[in-house]
């Protein structure tokens, strides 16, 4: 336990607290007759104190999202894949306490186990230290988290730009057809892409998907995102 203090960059006033965040259910069933407790109670308020730290960061933090986004990006933060993802970090598997059958069989890895974990050992260290401690060990992994996120690249510009146009009720978004040139084997086409028959973006492909992408690409560059 001092090694995994060490790593998360928080030690404990109650060690009692932390030893009860790494003990996985099976491994209180194991010990049945020693009174040890497992972690699901404390994974029940990490729950809560993750995402209000959460949803209260990126609140602060993006002004420009409307609601239906802050809520796909806060779900996207706390869902078990994230979690699973931070728990890996800090190799948080290999500090819990498993039985031997779920030790054997891979337990310290699996997704569910090492999220419930993480989400733990956030509630052990609010009930240890209070909020600030626990904000600070969350958003140490959140903030890298969704700026990673940031840098992806767009893909699908077409998605994008309608998601944007949505924000704001009433807008109609068209795509049109300007040239088509080419043999069979080899066609070129040209797009334009409409909002409000306003023209905002065209763009050219090999096909009629990629020159609608290429046209809401430049939509998007020029409305600056």
């Amino acid at each position: 336990m001092k090694e995994f203090e060490k790593v998360i960059g928080y030690q404990f006033k109650n060690k009692t607290l932390l030893k009860e965040a790494l003990t996985h259910s099976s491994y209180a069933n194991e010990h049945r007759d020693k009174g040890i407790k497992c972690n699901e109670r404390l994974e029940f308020l990490g729950d809560a104190v993750l995402s209000i730290v959460v949803a209260e960061y990126i609140f602060a933090n993006c002004p420009d999202l409307p609601e239906g986004e802050l809520t796909k990006l806060r779900s996207a933060l706390v869902c078990e894949k994230a979690l699973f993802k931070f728990g890996k970090q800090i190799n948080l598997g290999d500090y819990l306490l498993l039985s031997r059958g779920e030790k054997n069989g891979g337990g310290y890895n699996r997704p569910s186990i090492v999220s419930d974990a993480f989400e733990a050992v956030i509630a052990a260290i609010y009930l240890d230290g209070g909020i600030e401690p626990a904000k600070r060990h969350i958003l140490s992994f959140v903030i890298p988290e969704i700026k990673s996120q940031s840098k992806k690249p767009v893909k699908d510009y077409k998605t994008t730009l309608q998601e944007i146009v949505q924000q704001n009720p009433g807008e109609v978004l068209e795509y049109h057809m300007v040239s088509e040139s080419g043999p069979d084997h080899d066609k070129h086409f040209v797009f334009e892409v409409h909002l409000n028959s306003n023209v905002i973006g065209k763009g050219g492909g090999r096909s009629k998907k990629e020159a609608e992408q290429n046209a809401a690409r430049e939509a998007l560059e020029l409305m600056g995102y």
